[in-house]
């Protein structure tokens, strides 16, 4: 089967890999499509993203869909052909009392395209992938695998609202309207809020998020609504945080979805103090992406954080495409 393996930063390729042998509970894809992820793009241009750094060669990618090819003899509930996505993360031994519900905090988890850990564990950027049964989301009628392939980041977008607390009516901001910023507007307006205020330096990402239903864009925090009590830091820039720290008003949260650098940062938190600001991560997701293919089939509004496509042999123009282009949001590869 043919695969996207980063070789080292900079140095993506497109190669041959033997298809895996089927073990009894595991479940083979036929991939169909695969969006690149703001974690891609960092191994691909520095050879790590966050704290993960490739030391092997690494096939890319967690955000995929397809259908399924074969099932190992003891699974049951699925079959041949059936249309899917993945959940990315697998789980060994049990967790922790004290982590009970958060399983995206287990400490032996593997996720799909990660060097998290080594030996890394290859993504999902082939022909053919192979995943246990229990990883493998159904999709529901009307939804098709082009869209799906939005279930995983659509999860996290729906994690980091759940991480929020309750947001039905509430006036929120969202700053940074990449891929993840402009689901998060899509998934905070399904979970009830009132408003949405999305922040972008960029015109395109501004307009993006009116297209996905945010009621008022800006390119800064300064003067913002005073009934505004939810915040969504999406861009991982420390000075968007500072800014929303500096401007949000009393007794709001916070929700740190931008991955920050790992390195030192500049951000003023004295009025985390002084307003009672309540500051919160929010880290992949954990059972939300069951409930984002049902939100993915019931609208087409999704669709509109999908920017462009390439087939597999065109990845480099891809990743490069999502880097650079301003224009861009959600880029996906046509792999099957």
């Amino acid at each position: 089967m043919r695969a996207l393996q980063l070789q080292k930063a900079q140095d993506l390729r497109v190669v041959d890999r033997e298809i895996p042998e089927l073990g009894p509970d595991d479940v083979q894809i036929d991939v169909e499509w695969g969006g690149v992820c703001g974690s891609d793009l960092g191994y691909w241009r520095h050879g790590a993203t966050g704290t993960a750094q490739m030391r092997h060669p690494l096939v890319l990618g967690h955000e995929v869909s397809g259908r399924i090819r074969a099932l190992g003899p003891d699974v049951a509930g699925l079959t041949v052909g059936q249309a899917v996505t993945v959940h990315p993360a697998r789980t060994t031994g049990p967790l922790p009392e004290r982590l009970a519900g958060r399983d995206n905090l287990h400490p032996d988890l593997t996720y799909l395209g990660s060097a998290m850990r080594d030996p890394h564990t290859d993504g999902g950027f082939a022909q053919v992938l192979q995943v246990r049964a229990a990883q493998v989301v159904p999709l529901p009628e009307g939804l098709d695998t082009r869209r799906a392939v939005l279930a995983e980041p659509l999860g996290v977008a729906m994690h980091a609202v759940h991480r929020a607390g309750d947001v039905e009516g509430a006036h929120v901001l969202v700053s940074g309207c990449g891929p993840v910023g402009l689901l998060v507007v899509l998934a905070v307006k399904a979970a009830g809020a009132a408003h949405v205020t999305a922040i972008d330096l960029a015109e395109p990402a501004r307009a993006a998020a009116a297209s996905v239903g945010a009621d008022v864009t800006t390119d800064s925090p300064e003067g913002m609504d005073e009934r505004i009590s939810v915040a969504f830091e999406c861009s991982g820039a420390p000075a968007s945080l500072d800014g929303i720290i500096r401007c949000i008003p009393r007794a709001s949260t916070i929700v740190q979805v931008g991955n920050l650098p790992v390195t030192p940062v500049t951000v003023s938190l004295g009025p985390i103090v002084s307003k009672e600001i309540d500051y919160r991560g929010t880290f992949r997701f954990v059972a939300e992406i069951e409930v984002a293919v049902r939100l993915l089939a019931g609208s087409d509004t999704a669709e509109r954080v999908i920017s462009h496509e390439f087939p597999l042999d065109e990845a480099e123009a891809a990743f490069t495409t999502a880097a650079t282009d301003p224009t861009s949001s959600k880029v996906i590869l046509r792999i099957g």
